[in-house]
């Protein structure tokens, strides 16, 4: 018998970040949301203030424009989904006025909950049910 001490309970998502930006299932932690609202800081920084910059014609100028506003929303409003279903809650709750605040600061509900598996890795595997599974290895 190779006794290895207990294991971590972590899964493979508690390292993956951005894996599936554009989708709105899942779940995911408070530092990709947060570093999507930085994301969306610098994107709305470029857009708006340096519009001018933009050396394409105007109706051209609009349609990238457009196109970058939309691709921005789905990333924005697909990461806030996810992190309100870290906290159990369906992603409308994001429109919630002044909600995205607590979507930075609340931590996520531990283990699995209808939308998936904690992106920590926390409570995702009961240590009930694996109790002995490493002595058989």
């Amino acid at each position: 018998m190779n006794f290895q001490g207990p294991k971590k309970y972590y899964t493979k998502t508690s390292v993956t970040m951005f894996k599936s930006s554009f989708s709105f299932n899942g779940r995911i932690r408070r530092l990709e949301y947060g570093i999507s609202q930085l994301i969306l800081v610098v994107l709305v920084f470029l857009v708006v203030f340096e519009r001018h910059a933009l050396i394409l014609a105007e109706d051209t100028a609009s349609i990238v424009i457009l196109i970058a506003i939309i691709t921005v929303y789905w990333f924005i409003f697909a990461q806030g989904s996810k992190r309100c279903h870290d906290l159990g809650n369906s992603g409308w709750f994001q429109l919630i006025p002044f909600y995205g605040f607590w979507l930075l600061f609340a931590d996520g509900k531990i283990g699995v909950n209808e939308f998936g598996s904690n992106p920590k890795g926390l409570g995702n595997i009961d240590e009930v049910d694996e109790i002995g599974s490493y002595l058989n290895k």
